[in-house]
């Protein structure tokens, strides 16, 4: 079994990997901003530590012994806080940290999980650039978003990287069905998928990795 660190293990997705990654027997770190607010993650084969994802220091420390490593963290600490408030290179600095970070302590995956309004539509552009599919306002987000998966396309590093992106459809709602799809990155497909089972793919890919260095959509079937 692994030792898998998950970066934003207090919000939705981090959650769900925390909690299928325990189902699947390994031990994971759950790395959080505020380990006070978050403190019924620690469990049985769950340690959790504070670390803020773009705090060089903090992240070597909750990757000490990892093996893997899951980057699911929003630049927002709650729906109360503003854009305004947004650090345009929020992702490209945790992209830096967590690739350093990771190659210090011996591992070898890591798995981002992206954001669909960076992916193409099937008319040669991006979500993002659709006014009509979203909002403009929070257009920097996405911006930010795709800054980080640029970077990492760019990174001269021996990290075995790889983001998926789910829909927009992705639902806290939905179960667990232990299935999802993959798609090409090259367009935009439409679907839902349960948070669960974004888990279920973001282990899959640690334990046997099956696509390397580059961004995909997943799906729910």
């Amino acid at each position: 079994m692994s030792v898998i660190t998950v970066f934003g293990a207090g919000g939705r997705a981090g959650r769900a990997v925390v909690a299928e990654a325990v189902a699947r027997g390994h031990r994971v770190v759950a790395a959080v901003r505020d380990p006070t607010r978050h403190q019924d993650l620690a469990a049985d084969r769950v340690t959790l530590r504070q670390a803020d994802v773009t705090d060089g220091s903090a992240v070597a420390g909750a990757l000490h012994g990892a093996d893997a490593a899951v980057h699911a963290v929003s630049p927002f600490s709650g729906p109360e806080q503003g854009f305004a408030t947004l650090d345009p290179d929020f992702f490209v600095k945790a992209a830096d940290v967590l690739l350093t970070g990771l190659t210090a302590a011996g591992g070898r995956r890591l798995v981002v999980i992206g954001l669909f309004a960076t992916l193409p539509t099937r008319s040669g552009g991006l979500v993002m650039d659709d006014p009509a599919v979203f909002p403009p306002e929070i257009r920097p987000f996405a911006q930010a978003h795709l800054d980080g998966l640029t970077h990492l396309r760019a990174a001269d590093t021996s990290i075995d990287w790889l983001m998926l992106t789910p829909p927009a459809g992705l639902s806290p709602a939905l179960p667990r069905t232990g299935k999802y799809r993959i798609g090409a990155e090259e367009y935009l497909d439409e679907g839902t998928l349960s948070y669960a089972d974004l888990a279920v793919a973001v282990v899959d890919e640690i334990e046997r990795p099956a696509h390397r260095r580059v961004r995909l959509p997943v799906y729910g079937q």
